[in-house]
């Protein structure tokens, strides 16, 4: 058994998508505050954490774009771990379409699509002129009934417009989204399963998560 990991590291000054708010990550009770409730040689340190809930490598779950739709503590289990999942081959790509999905089987199944834009994680380049997926893409995903969608890029649709028609159709299809994944060249195309589990808050669409893959 083989674990690849598929999530960047959140530090304090990330900044994940451009006009959101860094995290924020220091102590709450630091060990030197800590020696006066312990017997020597003890101390813990408690963390405190400030930061929005796209930060990171994250999932979107059907409230983060509809009101009524399901948050994270209402997604069953099942939806975010032990997935099958398939690798999709989208590299050098601006607008990836359904003719990169057609002939593969897909129903039931994580879709993760490599794009290798990760390499630009972190500088100037994530955000600008990043590749996407189109609607009729995001439809044909719908109509074959896959699990999940993820992307190793700064947003699975296209920024420079105001609309977001693939968060849109998918997940008013209760598929859930992980955007910002890496590593994913070290995949094979089948025959692992994908994982990305956030915790359990109610009233919150999105969350970082520890996505990972677990090869045979």
């Amino acid at each position: 058994m083989k674990f690849i990991d598929l999530s960047h590291t959140i530090f304090e000054g990330l900044v994940t998508y451009k006009g959101l708010p860094a995290p924020v990550i220091c102590d709450y009770l630091s060990r030197e505050q800590s020696r006066a409730n312990y017997e020597e040689g003890t101390t813990f340190q408690i963390g405190k954490i400030e930061m929005v809930t796209n930060t990171g490598t994250y999932i979107d779950c059907p409230f983060h774009r509809f009101e009524q739709g399901k948050d994270l503590s209402e997604v069953d289990l099942e939806q975010f771990a032990d997935l099958e999942a398939i690798t999709i081959d989208a590299r050098n790509v601006s607008a990836i379409g359904s003719e990169f999905f057609t002939g593969q089987v897909i129903r039931n199944k994580a879709v993760l699509v490599f794009t290798d834009w990760a390499r630009h994680w972190n500088t100037a380049a994530y955000f600008e002129n990043h590749p996407f997926l189109t609607a009729e893409a995001a439809e044909y995903l719908r109509e074959c009934q896959v699990k999940l969608v993820g992307i190793d890029s700064h947003n699975i649709d296209d920024t420079r417009i105001r609309r977001r028609p693939v968060h849109t159709t998918l997940l008013a299809a209760d598929i859930l989204i992980v955007e910002h994944l890496c590593n994913l060249g070290e995949l094979p195309q089948n025959g692992y399963r994908f994982n990305a589990v956030p915790p359990k808050f109610k009233g919150a669409g999105t969350f970082p998560v520890r996505a990972y893959a677990k090869l045979k």
